[in-house]
């Protein structure tokens, strides 16, 4: 997964927001529009204007040979075989299997599961229906209880069983690369006569504005990976960021 993201970013770019609206009013009184503006259209259009681009595109609709996608493209199949190569080698693309030719059998490509869960848009608002309806119908405390389990389990999850080991710094950026690497943060340790993960974002913004009690999720992961008590000191304002201070 690391490899596609890192390969394939603009793909990731072009499609993490989602298309319906879905706003997040952040204690300051700012409000989060999650519809897609004019300028992320362009940014989108721009992006998949790209050879790779084009590709994904088509296979997000149907299963496809190399001269079919170069049939709908109007390019030539040597071209399209060369792309398909690296995107195959990169894992966005796999075989699926193979469909009959004029002259003989022709490989027919998909989208790997990975990049198909990056381009929905479907996550984000999703969850952040989830959590509204979640915390109308439970008390807050339940909600917190759930919250913190929800973050112990995910630390579980990613952590395969293996804690980190060594000093409470090693073990403070190790919290910070698995948020990073795994969940789409950009964060940094910080020492201020302590240890500090701080965020150049929040990857649950969307979430975070209405309902800060989310924070305690990632509060309880971070405190699971480092195994010391971690506080979360995030900001959620008109641009979230995350923040979580060993206790």
């Amino acid at each position: 997964m690391d490899k596609i993201v890192k390969c394939h970013l603009a793909y990731l770019l072009a499609s993490r927001r989602p298309a319906p609206p879905c706003r997040a009013v952040a204690p300051s009184g700012a409000i989060h529009d999650w519809r897609v503006s004019d300028a992320e259209r362009m940014f989108r259009k721009q992006l998949f204007d790209t050879s790779r681009g084009r590709i994904v595109a088509l296979l997000q609709r149907a299963e496809l040979t190399v001269d079919e996608i170069a049939a709908e493209l109007g390019v030539s199949a040597n071209a399209i075989r060369m792309q398909i190569t690296a995107m195959e080698r990169d894992g966005v693309v796999q075989r699926v299997g193979l469909r009959p030719g004029t002259t003989r059998p022709s490989q027919v490509y998909h989208l790997t599961a990975e990049v198909e869960q990056l381009l929905s848009r479907a996550y984000v608002p999703l969850l952040t229906k989830l959590v509204h309806v979640f915390a109308s119908h439970v008390p807050s405390e339940e909600m917190e209880r759930v919250l913190r389990e929800t973050g112990r389990q995910l630390a579980d999850d990613l952590l395969v069983g293996k804690r980190p080991a060594g000093t409470l710094e090693s073990r403070v950026t190790a919290a910070s690369q698995l948020l990073n690497q795994q969940l789409g943060a950009l964060t940094h340790v910080e020492k201020n006569g302590g240890y500090s993960i701080r965020g150049a974002g929040c990857p649950l913004a969307a979430v975070t504005g209405k309902h800060p009690a989310v924070c305690l999720a990632m509060e309880e992961f971070v405190s699971e990976v480092t195994g010391v008590a971690m506080r979360e000191c995030c900001d959620r304002s008109e641009r979230p960021r995350c923040c979580f201070t060993v206790v």
